[in-house]
């Protein structure tokens, strides 16, 4: 009698558990094998490239954005690849890749850019079509370019998704000096397919800090101001992940976000300083979510 109940209850136990898992596999045969792909993608990545991947989670933040083979994105802020060279195997010869560039106007407001560094920004488009192209082969996405402030009307209401993946903090810092991030907002907007995904990776800054602290200039932006921008831009706030959080990085007001590596700015001649920059790693980001109204 004693046996029969135990078994039972190990029976209705492994039944209960089963049942548990699987319904919590809410991935759709498609979704499984966009996430397969996108896991051979990524170990064909270079080491150097791979090392990095602890810290910035290539896998689980596309995976997210909602992004799939066979869509068009635009990237803002490529430079010189890190996401390009996973997006353009990943997205797939039916894909389609474009690099979105800072406003040619906003460059010289940094105020560090050598003159020759400024010119050379008249041919980026030019020039990231053409790395960008080095880094395909016959089964990676097409790839095309733009500034912002200058997006070629042909590219309304293409893109399924755009990408801003470290990139809002230097719009945000020059918003009140040209309006850089308003106009990179309605430019979004007018990209997308309605539907369409804004996929953001940024610096997060405590909500506690001061608004003249958090405006960009340092790296770091609220989560409330990105979302309340978001919203003035007419996007929905969708949902948001902590896979980029940090919690060893907890930054103050006399902190710049590029005392962290990869950068480390501010301790380049002092090791002990550079130590302890290396053991808190990459700055603490927020992964958000919006979506164009339908």
């Amino acid at each position: 009698m004693h046996k029969s109940l135990l078994s039972l209850a190990v029976a209705s136990t492994i039944a209960f558990t089963t049942t548990d898992v699987q319904s919590h596999d809410t991935k759709t045969p498609s979704m499984k094998h966009s996430s397969q792909s996108l896991s051979a993608v990524l170990d064909k990545m270079p080491e150097k490239a791979k090392a990095r991947f602890d810290a910035r989670n290539p896998q689980q933040t596309l995976e997210f954005f909602g992004i799939k083979p066979g869509m068009t994105v635009i990237e803002a802020l490529p430079g010189h690849g890190w996401y390009s060279k996973i997006l353009l195997p990943y997205l797939g010869k039916q894909g389609k890749l474009i690099g979105a560039d800072y406003s040619m106007e906003m460059f010289p407001k940094f105020g560090f850019f050598s003159q020759e560094r400024l010119d050379a920004k008249k041919t980026w488009v030019q020039d990231w079509t053409k790395d960008a192209n080095g880094w395909r082969n016959e089964n990676s996405a097409s790839v095309s370019a733009f500034q912002l402030g200058a997006m070629p009307e042909e590219v309304s209401g293409t893109a399924d998704a755009v990408v801003f993946i470290r990139a809002l903090h230097n719009l945000a810092r020059f918003e009140h000096d040209g309006g850089f991030l308003t106009s990179a907002l309605k430019e979004t907007y007018k990209a997308l397919k309605p539907g369409g995904i804004v996929g953001v990776v940024q610096h997060k800054a405590p909500e506690i800090s001061k608004d003249e602290w958090a405006n960009g200039s340092k790296g770091y932006l609220k989560k409330s101001y990105l979302i309340s921008q978001m919203k003035k831009a007419g996007f929905e706030y969708v949902d948001s992940s902590d896979i980029n959080i940090n919690l060893k990085d907890k930054p103050v007001e006399t902190d710049i976000v590029w005392r962290l590596p990869p950068s480390l700015a501010t301790s380049r001649e002092n090791e002990e300083l550079k130590k302890e920059y290396l053991a808190v790693g990459e700055s603490t980001r927020m992964t958000l979510t919006f979506r164009k109204p339908s």
